[in-house]
């Protein structure tokens, strides 16, 4: 489970990996649950067939899913990681699921806690080829009392127990998890897929492209 990361703030890093562009100004450059970050969706108009119409898109929104029902944005912070085995039952994520809300988190670093030393040591984990990691999320609007739309996002998160990297982390008794990592020739397909074909990508990120920074 990720709790905290380091998002993407570079533009050129945003463009050449991403494909998107214009990052709002003064945003935080750790993010925790209820924290306004980044997301890519696709572009809601990629579809009307204008070459001029970028496929990506980039958002700001709340890190924690703000499910339309919600009677406040305080539910951000049991909401910002989804178990891809439940995400389509859980009220707070199933519509979102339901509608192919698919999102990219840019991230340039995770963290997880340690525990192997018999106390809780925030580690910092990267991709081993330098490149940024693109997180599979799912994203909803919420209608804030003022009227104005709130987005927010979740991380998809899947079984780590046998991951020979992420099996380390977390207290020893807890369950392993991780956070879903797109490959980079993914991101198109992520984005466009149906409910249906969602699962296919709903898998641990190889260990030998993950490392302690």
């Amino acid at each position: 489970m990720c709790s905290n990361y380091d998002p993407v703030l570079d533009k050129t890093k945003l463009r050449t990996h991403f494909g998107v562009e214009d990052l709002p100004p003064d945003l935080k450059p750790r993010l925790w649950p209820g924290y306004v970050g980044p997301f890519i969706r696709k572009h809601e108009f990629a579809d009307v067939g204008d070459e001029a119409v970028p496929k990506h898109e980039l958002m700001v929104g709340s890190f924690g899913l703000i499910p339309h029902w919600a009677k406040d944005e305080k539910i951000a912070r049991q909401t910002y990681n989804a178990r891809s085995e439940t995400v389509h039952e859980k009220p707070s994520f199933r519509d979102a699921w339901r509608l192919a809300r698919h999102c990219i988190i840019p991230a340039e670093a995770i963290f997880e806690p340690d525990w192997r030393s018999g106390k809780c040591t925030p580690t910092r984990i990267v991709r081993t080829d330098g490149k940024p990691m693109g997180i599979a999320g799912l994203w909803t609007g919420w209608k804030q009392p003022n009227g104005e739309v709130l987005r927010s996002f979740t991380m998809l998160t899947v079984n780590a127990d046998d991951h020979a990297f992420m099996r380390s982390y977390h207290k020893p008794d807890d369950e392993k998890r991780m956070v879903v990592i797109l490959q980079d020739e993914e991101y198109d397909a992520w984005l466009s897929a149906s409910p249906d074909e969602s699962r296919y990508f709903l898998r641990q990120f190889p260990s030998e492209l993950m490392a302690t920074d």
